[in-house]
């Protein structure tokens, strides 16, 4: 069989969206709007998922499924993905710190969304996999390889902070170092029950927790 074109891998990108598109209308009551933000689905559009996951698997990339990256960790399902930038509500120009880079990609749809992005990983071999694969695309993403639950106070505040790894309660660092105003996705809970989460700083320093919808990740993991 021959290797799939940028042409068919387009289509696939297409469908993929689709997909998250009927997840988004179907969640409408649980997240409060039936369509994803515009700027989001674009990037969603350009981003090649296929690139940031094992190249044995990357026929499987835009399918509506979590894959596995490696070190027992995966690449969420698109929809989830999806959903945590949808609710994290990015704009351009925005200060955004990721903890759990992977391979890269939700930091790839954060670029291409055209926001300024720091990103910290435990894995070493996952930091500079990321760091390869977003150089190439010409994305300017900083990756350092660290405790993401210790944030990068040499770059805070950020505007928003993504945790893609799940953790009993918000980490106090990531809290200080979220700005006045902005807002944090993370799934909260243990290892069987997790509830993605969505937590607002108040100007005066008030914070705000609603959980959105139940999820399953892997643990936050921290070096002691």
């Amino acid at each position: 069989m021959k290797p799939m074109t940028e042409q068919h891998l387009a289509i696939l990108r297409r469908h993929m969206v689709e997909v998250i598109d009927i997840h988004v209308d179907l969640a409408e009551d649980e997240i409060g709007k039936s369509k994803l933000d515009p700027h989001l689905r674009a990037a969603l559009l350009e981003a090649p998922r296929h690139l940031f996951v094992p190249a044995q698997i990357a026929a499987a990339a835009y399918q509506d499924s979590p894959l596995p990256i490696g070190f027992d960790k995966t690449l969420s399902q698109p929809f989830i993905g999806a959903l945590m930038l949808e609710l994290l509500d990015v704009a351009p120009g925005d200060r955004v710190l990721e903890v759990g880079t992977g391979l890269g990609y939700q930091a790839c749809v954060l670029a291409e969304m055209g926001a300024a992005v720091w990103s910290v990983e435990i894995v070493e071999e996952f930091a500079e996999g990321a760091r390869l694969r977003l150089g190439a695309l010409g994305h300017d993403v900083d990756i350092r390889v660290g405790d993401g639950s210790r944030g990068w106070t040499e770059h805070a505040p950020f505007d928003r902070i993504l945790i893609t790894a799940a953790a009993q309660e918000v980490p106090r660092a990531l809290l200080d170092q979220l700005s006045p105003g902005g807002r944090m996705v993370i799934p909260l809970g243990g290892k069987e029950v997790q509830q993605l989460s969505v937590v607002e700083k108040e100007r005066d320093g008030t914070i705000d927790v609603r959980s959105i919808i139940p999820v399953r990740f892997t643990l936050l993991e921290t070096i002691a």
